[in-house]
């Protein structure tokens, strides 16, 4: 087992800072078409220079790779969660980047636990976009911080990425890890976290879901589960299988890295305001968000512990 004091060193203040600040105040989008009145950049470049920020008050060096997106455009005929429609060709092209970081190990430096978070809200419409996917930017920014200060034995390596816009910009980073032959151990791709329906939501429940797409993703799911019991996190950790190979953690197993799965909040997804205005950081609970953060915790320190071995084989 890990030393369970370091999961106190995951911070609800932290989270609940970064989260209002990034879907509330002063940034109420993450998206290239939307600029803030008196500002000369758009609101998601507004949020890779906070980001790059955080990241470099821990000494981190981030790598900024600059992809050319557009926004999606709005179909209201469509089931109202989907409003998303491809845009034109014509349709305005954006600078959008990835950002990456890593903390190199120590002992193998080859061997890569990779996560993952789309930093951008909806181009289609104007939502804050808080559960889908501040959640999971602020739970990765907040576990790169913790990360900086230990001394891992295997590189664990974060991307932030973009999702809501096209194309996905995260297929661009794993199809140039493959291309360089990234030995990637475990791919984590954290999205929506604490996302779950109105009545659990009323209830209280502390939920966090993991799910996998193949077959190598099972036992790495199936372990997060298990670390969840194991630390006495307080939460409901439901394993789930998700079929379609979609979502950033779609674009890793695509590029051949089938240990991949993704932490999500309820699956099927059950947010009411899922893709709408309503997704707005009041409605987040700040605990299950920092619950859900000493998880993946747990689960990156096992993983650099233990290696693949730690799910595939027990520590």
């Amino acid at each position: 087992m890990i030393d369970p004091t370091l999961l106190q060193l995951i911070s609800a203040e932290r989270l609940k800072r970064d989260l209002f600040y990034l879907s509330n105040h002063p940034l109420p989008f993450r998206k290239v078409n939307y600029t803030r009145p008196g500002q000369t950049i758009d609101s998601l470049a507004e949020t890779d220079a906070y980001i790059r920020g955080q990241l470099e008050a821990c000494a981190y060096t981030p790598v900024s790779t600059v992809h050319r997106v557009q926004a999606f455009r709005c179909d209201e005929s469509k089931p109202i969660h989907h409003w998303y429609a491809a845009p034109h060709p014509d349709d305005p092209w954006h600078e959008a980047a990835n950002i990456e970081v890593a903390r190199a190990g120590q002992a193998q430096p080859d061997e890569i636990i990779q996560l993952i978070a789309h930093k951008d809200s909806m181009s289609w419409i104007d939502s804050p976009g808080a559960h889908d996917n501040c959640a999971g930017l602020v739970v990765n920014l907040e576990l790169a911080r913790v990360i900086a200060a230990l001394a891992p034995l295997r590189t664990i390596r974060f991307l932030f990425c973009n999702e809501e816009h096209t194309p996905w910009t995260s297929r661009f980073a794993a199809e140039a890890a493959a291309a360089r032959g990234d030995k990637i151990i475990a791919v984590m791709n954290v999205d929506s976290v604490d996302g779950k329906s109105d009545e659990d939501m009323a209830a209280g429940r502390l939920t966090h879901c993991v799910t996998y797409s193949t077959e190598e993703g099972r036992p790495l799911a199936e372990f997060a589960a298990a670390c969840a019991t194991r630390y006495d996190l307080g939460l409901e950790v439901n394993v789930c299988f998700k079929a379609p190979i979609n979502d950033d953690d779609g674009m890793f197993i695509n590029a051949g890295f089938r240990r991949t799965i993704m932490h999500i909040g309820s699956w099927p997804y059950a947010d009411s305001q899922y893709h709408l205005a309503g997704d707005v950081p009041e409605r987040v609970n700040i605990d299950n968000l920092r619950r859900s953060a000493q998880l993946l915790l747990c689960l990156i320190l096992e993983i650099d512990a233990g290696g693949i071995a730690a799910f595939e084989d027990g520590i």
